[in-house]
């Protein structure tokens, strides 16, 4: 599988920005999607994923204001964020694996074999 993530921006404190993820392949409905995101000086860190039967997961410090979906039908994930803070400012990744993710894996890199070239988000406060 091959991902292609994109809609990457700039944009204010508050307002709103969806990406997306295209991946290769014919077989996306059996693989676990997440997202997550490295910010300048500091580690990779989880931010949302999806299990194959529908689990989704968050992060905490985007739990109600980011939202993940997938059409497997036009093998994309997205991620739908809102109320964006200037801390959200990070590079995001889109992953995959077909290893499945359990609640006690899905936030750690371990699971994903599989990544994006990453997307610049900007928040300006």
């Amino acid at each position: 599988v091959q991902l292609q993530a994109s809609g990457g921006g700039l944009v204010q404190a508050g307002g709103s920005l969806r990406l997306s993820c295209a991946a290769s392949g014919r077989t996306f409905s059996s693989y676990s999607v997440a997202w997550f995101r490295q910010a300048p000086g500091k580690e990779r860190e989880f931010v949302a994923a999806g299990s194959v039967i529908g689990s989704v997961y968050y992060a905490d410090s985007v739990k109600g204001r980011f939202t993940i979906s997938r059409d497997n039908a036009k093998n994309t994930v997205s991620l739908q964020m809102s109320v964006l803070k200037p801390e959200d400012t990070a590079v995001y990744y889109c992953a995959a694996t077909n290893r499945g993710i359990t609640a006690a894996t899905v936030r750690t890199n371990s699971p994903y074999n599989y990544w994006g070239q990453g997307t610049q988000v900007t928040v300006s406060s």
